[in-house]
Formats: C-alpha cells, sequence, structure tokens
C-alpha cells in the first residue's frame, strides 16, 4: 500500500493507511522489546540528510535504519556538504539517490520536501521542513495517544504555544480532525496558527475553539500539546523575547486542568514545561519521544516494501 511512496504531509494519509502505519510500528515495538531478530531491510541503504539541527528526529530515524537491518549513510548540517560550497538541494538529491534506497531529509526550506521527492527516483520521509510539515512526528503522536489514551478519537486536545511557526502542530492538526477530536488553539495572538491552517480544518468540519487562556483551555483538555517558541524563526530577536515563557505548564497549571490530563510535547523544551512536573503520571512526552523509533522502523520497512 505503501511501497514506493514518499512521506510528506498528513494531508497524504487515509485511515487504512493510517491503520496500517500504527499496526506496523505496534508489530516492531514488540519484537523490540523481546529482543527479536529484525532484518526486514537488510541489504538496503537508506541516507539520513540533516540541514537542520535534530536529536530526537535523525537519532531515532538512524537507530531505526540499524534496527531494521540497513546500513546508512548520513549528513548532519549543512556546513558538513558540499552545500557549504554552494550546491543546490535538488543536485544534492540527484547525487544521494544514485547510491541508496531511501532518504530521510530534514530542510529549513518551507515544500524542500516536494522538491527532493519530485528529483528523487526512491522514496523520500520529509524529517521537517522549515515551519511547513512534519508528518513522521504527527504519526508517532496518534501512535502516543492510542497507548497513553487507549484510543485516538473522541478526545479535547489543546495546541499550546507557537501554533504559527510550530510544524508539528500544522501536522498534527489534520489528523485531530480524522479522528473527530475537539481542537483548542491557545497561543499569544503573535503567535497564532496561521488562517490557511485553521480555515481548512474547518472546512472539513473540524470543531476549533481559539483562545489565549492557558488554564481555561486546559480545564477543558484530555491532552495538552506543547510547543517550544522557536527562536530561530524569528527575523527580530526581540520579537522572539516578547513571546518566549508566555506559557509554563508546571504543577501549578496542571493542579488547574481536568483530571488525567496527558501532557504531550515534541521536544526540545526550553521553559515551557517545568521539570516539577516530569513525574506526573500524564506527563507522557520522554515516552512520545521513544514511540518515535518504532513508527520511523515502519515507514522505513514499508516505503521500501520490506513488510
Amino acid at each position: 500500500m505503501l511501497k514506493g511512496k514518499d512521506i510528506l504531509s498528513t494531508y497524504q494519509f487515509n485511515m487504512q493507511e493510517l491503520d496500517l502505519i500504527l499496526n506496523t510500528a505496534a508489530y516492531f515495538e514488540r519484537k523490540v522489546k523481546n529482543s527479536e531478530k529484525i532484518d526486514n531491510c537488510e541489504g538496503m541503504v537508506f541516507a539520513s540528510l540533516f540541514f537542520e539541527p535534530s536529536t530526537r528526529t535523525r537519532l531515532s530515524f538512524e537507530t531505526a535504519m540499524n534496527r531494521v537491518g540497513a546500513k546508512l549513510i548520513s549528513m548532519a548540517g549543512s556546513e558538513s556538504s558540499s552545500a557549504a560550497k554552494g550546491e543546490t538541494l535538488e543536485d544534492t538529491i540527484k547525487t544521494v539517490d544514485g547510491y541508496v534506497d531511501a532518504i530521510v531529509m530534514r530542510h529549513p526550506m518551507i515544500g524542500s520536501a516536494q522538491i527532493a521527492a519530485d528529483i528523487a527516483n526512491h522514496p523520500v520521509i520529509n524529517g521537517g521542513d522549515g515551519a511547513g510539515q512534519h508528518p513522521t512526528q504527527a504519526l508517532l503522536d496518534i501512535y502516543t495517544i492510542c497507548k497513553e489514551k487507549g484510543d485516538i478519537g473522541g478526545h479535547t486536545v489543546t495546541f499550546l504555544g507557537d501554533l504559527k511557526f510550530g510544524r508539528t502542530v500544522h501536522s498534527l492538526g489534520y489528523f485531530m480532525q480524522m479522528y473527530g477530536n475537539k481542537m483548542i488553539f491557545c497561543s499569544p495572538n503573535a503567535l497564532k496558527m496561521p488562517e490557511k491552517i485553521t480555515n481548512d480544518l474547518r472546512a472539513r468540519g473540524a470543531d476549533i475553539i481559539e483562545t489565549d487562556d492557558a488554564a481555561w483551555a486546559l480545564a477543558q483538555s484530555d491532552i495538552v500539546y506543547v510547543t517550544r517558541v522557536q527562536r530561530e524563526r524569528f527575523a527580530d530577536p526581540a520579537e522572539y523575547e516578547k513571546c518566549k515563557g508566555v506559557y509554563i505548564v508546571n504543577k501549578e497549571l496542571i493542579a488547574k486542568a481536568k483530571q488525567d490530563i496527558t501532557v504531550l510535547h515534541p521536544l526540545p523544551r526550553v521553559d515551557e514545561i517545568a521539570t516539577d512536573i516530569d513525574d506526573y503520571e500524564g506527563s507522557a512526552y520522554f515516552r512520545q519521544a521513544h514511540n518515535g523509533l518504532y513508527v520511523r522502523m515502519a515507514l522505513l520497512a514499508l516505503v521500501t516494501g520490506r513488510v
């Protein structure tokens, strides 16, 4: 079903494909936890091209490549490639595509993953394209929600923080609409969800409330998805200083939240989640990060037809 396909955006998936990805992730999770031999992609080589800094996405993808039995070539930072000499993205992809069976890429430019996919003959997986999409993060998010809550749909979900530049919430919003969740977009006015995305979700039937009141939003919510205010997306450092630290999820705020609220975050965190809630049972952000391994194993095996 997904063999040979690119993974570029959450908008590309239907429910049957999502079920396949989640079930395949669960299959690989069982195999890993049981220390079973996994050799689905033995004999293959994958490329990990990260033109932007990354910890979880890059390392979980590279671990996934190793776990499914493949070998990898990697680039961490454009300064370590011929991009530093002025080579175009197009030429880099044309070159690397001749070496590998699939490409995972993160790049600061919106639409870069589509450019790569148009050029490459092998599958391209988008590991984040600027402030655009981050589909594999959204897939591990719904996998986490299913594990934490027992199902993906029927919840009220607050997206909290930087909704303007946060590619993770841009991606996840569509899945939340697909599964029939109510959404609360909570942000300062300067970091509101782009109208294009909000309007599109509403046109698809999404139930959305917009507010800047975090305490009220969390009191209504089964899940809060917290996002970092991203310094690297601001052209004006003074604007970043105005927005950073506007919301901090701590014990005081959790005490006002709906009972058993689940706290998610794509990480890294700066000051938007206090360490004093790390031991709160509903703090799932590190479990969420670990789930990325299984989802990315599934994607690599599925797009190469090895599962």
